[in-house]
């Protein structure tokens, strides 16, 4: 069974940055690369950024390059590196796979405020 560990949130600055981190146990399929995602309360959770089945990473249009993924295999981590943050990333972040397979962990909040 597959669990996910989010952690390295907090309150940010706007225009400032954050590295998350995610933490995974168990055995994950190759076939559907990781993502993170984040939900504002009240609303849907959305993916953020990816790694596509090539191996690349992108995140969605209307971040334009401001937060990357990139992952450590030896530890089984993945990370969300934020920059130039703004007030409307404020949200709870989480990993899971794309589609989402596996259970959500617990999340970890970024508040983005002055």
């Amino acid at each position: 069974q597959v669990q996910f560990v989010e952690s390295g949130g907090g309150l940010a600055q706007p225009g400032g940055s954050l590295r998350l981190a995610c933490a995974a146990s168990g055995s994950i399929s190759p076939f559907y690369p990781m993502a993170w995602y984040r939900q504002v309360w009240g609303k849907s959770r959305e993916w953020v950024a990816r790694f596509t089945s090539a191996g690349n990473t992108t995140d969605t249009d209307s971040l334009k390059g401001r937060f990357t993924i990139s992952r450590d295999n030896a530890k089984n981590t993945i990370y969300l590196q934020m920059n130039s943050v703004k007030p409307e990333d404020t949200a709870v972040y989480y990993c899971n796979s794309l589609p989402a397979l596996y259970d959500w962990g617990q999340g970890t909040q970024v508040t983005v405020s002055s």
